[in-house]
């Protein structure tokens, strides 16, 4: 299907990069300083292009200079009714018959590249990052793994969005290569643990957003008016060590197991461009405290899926497809609970949503889940199989809404695994 507005440049059919999508990332022309962009089709546009022939004068932006810096944070700072704005005169300059751009030769030959032939950089500076544990599904399939099968969720799970902080240095953008972690397990249960490379090395499947506005310490963001402070989202692969993990996270949680790497997606994809694909979430029970109480649709139907393709094989493997109107702890009520003590939230931070598993075994967001603990190896299209991910395996993960002829999607978030250093 073809998106429902047509352009002068060329926007495959299916493209993720409608002109009704406007994501923002950063991108690198070869040895040019790091600057904003947007996409459309296979092609990146440079905002800072744009910037420079005056595209951008008469929105009312005080402070120019966002279009040349080297993460979006300043942007976003600019408020969503100006991010707006810049969206909308974007999608103006690349609609079919808009000669403002297409007559300026000298313009499209600065702004417009190949995607393909530049490089995508972090598209923010990420302050701080917190990753929540919303999906009732995953929550389920680990409690019966390694709890009581019969009391799987613990108390305080259907009252309380879980989440930790995290490592935000450790955040890299998609293509960069991530080295298996180094160290201690106990594999046996034994007297003594050991040391060495991570042997359960996964995947988690999530989302994340980014928040577009800062609040003052002791300040709470009301769950109805979350979404204010919300700019966008990314793809987001949690990766993470079980076994070190089982051994570490008693009685402070993740550590290790965490920390080496996470990855996502370089285009982030604003609200606005998603709010075609709300819908309402799961039923919560029992019924939530007031300050988490939201109506309306706050969950978004983004089709997720996640590929494993060994280095020594010509085909990847779609291992697991699943969806983000599964998570039974919506982003409002994510970012109500954060700053419900007063914790203060800054443009550009991170919150991912935990891994997102469906209902049936096939969209289990975690190898862990999807192989049950290693007890049942995937096997993929070149004949290999896995209990958990290998060196030199590359992990791609997608996203996209799709409704009613209309197609938006987050493009890849893609890592390969390298070898312990």
């Amino acid at each position: 299907m073809s998106s429902q507005k047509k352009s002068w440049i060329n926007i495959p059919d299916d493209s993720d990069f409608p002109l009704e999508n406007i994501p923002f990332g950063i991108i690198q022309k070869g040895e040019n300083p790091p600057e904003p962009a947007t996409r459309i089709g296979d092609t990146a546009v440079s905002l800072s292009a744009l910037c420079d022939y005056g595209y951008f004068d008469d929105l009312g932006i005080d402070d120019l200079t966002v279009f040349y810096q080297p993460v979006l944070n300043g942007f976003i700072s600019l408020g969503k009714a100006k991010t707006s704005a810049v969206r909308k005169r974007i999608r103006e300059l690349f609609e079919e018959g808009n000669e403002s751009l297409k007559s300026n030769g000298d313009a499209v030959n600065a702004a417009l590249f190949p995607a393909n032939k530049v490089k995508n950089l972090m598209p923010v500076y990420v302050g701080d990052y917190t990753d929540f544990y919303s999906s009732i599904e995953h929550a389920t399939n680990v409690g019966k793994m390694f709890r009581d099968p019969d009391n799987a969720l613990l108390p305080n799970w259907r009252h309380i969005p879980v989440g930790y902080h995290g490592r935000s240095s450790s955040i890299v953008v998609s293509g960069t290569g991530i080295h298996r972690p180094k160290g201690q397990t106990n594999p046996d249960n034994g007297p003594k643990p050991v040391f060495g490379p991570t042997k359960q090395l996964d995947f988690e499947l999530e989302m994340a957003f980014v928040t577009g506005k800062e609040t003052e310490l002791g300040e709470s963001i009301p769950v109805e008016k979350a979404e204010e402070y919300i700019f966008g989202m990314v793809i987001f692969n949690d990766l993470s060590a079980r076994d070190i993990q089982k051994w570490e996270y008693v009685p402070l949680g993740p550590f290790l197991s965490k920390n080496f790497g996470s990855v996502v997606s370089p285009w982030i994809l604003t609200l606005e461009a998603l709010e075609p694909f709300r819908v309402k979430g799961p039923e919560q029970k029992p019924e939530v405290l007031p300050y988490l109480r939201v109506s309306g649709k706050r969950n978004i139907d983004i089709n997720l899926e996640v590929a494993l393709k060994p280095e020594n094989e010509n085909e990847e493997t779609v291992v697991c497809r699943s969806n983000f109107k599964y998570m039974y702890w919506n982003m409002s009520q994510q970012l109500a609970h954060q700053t419900v003590n007063g914790c203060n939230i800054r443009v550009g931070d991170m919150y991912a949503s935990g891994t997102i598993s469906g209902h049936e075994p096939g969209s289990y967001g975690s190898m862990l889940e999807l192989t049950w603990r290693g007890t049942k190896p995937l096997r993929l299209a070149g004949g290999n199989t896995r209990k958990f991910i290998e060196d030199n395996d590359i992990v791609t993960m997608r996203a996209f809404c799709k409704k009613d002829g209309l197609r938006i999607g987050f493009g890849e978030c893609t890592t390969k695994i390298l070898p312990a250093k």
